[in-house]
């Protein structure tokens, strides 16, 4: 491969990088724990932008089983947040592992 054609192919992934990194912040990745009684939402840079607790969850005598649910849910959103943007960066890069910070 010549070394122009190199350079227009790097461009063109960071140009899809740029992109990527942008619409992160509007793609919303949530997961579920005690069987939907708490729900994690986080966006695709891994923040938690919402929470919902099922009434029938909250135990002032059990605070808990609250607060493990709470982990649970923030923790699995955040796995699945982390797994769709290795999936996205996959897409982009076709694998190729470039050393961190080079895009």
């Amino acid at each position: 491969m010549g070394m122009g054609k190199a350079m227009k192919q790097f461009q063109k992934m960071q140009a899809e990088m740029k992109k990527m990194q942008a619409e992160l912040e509007f793609k919303r990745i949530s997961a579920t724990a005690g069987g939907g009684m708490v729900e994690a939402v986080v966006d695709g840079n891994r923040r938690i932008v919402e929470i919902k607790i099922k009434p029938e969850v909250v135990d002032p005598d059990d605070i808990e089983t609250l607060q493990d649910l709470l982990q649970a849910a923030v923790n699995e959103a955040t796995r699945k947040a982390e797994e769709y943007v290795a999936e996205e960066m996959q897409k982009i890069t076709g694998g190729l592992q470039l050393p961190p910070g080079l895009l």
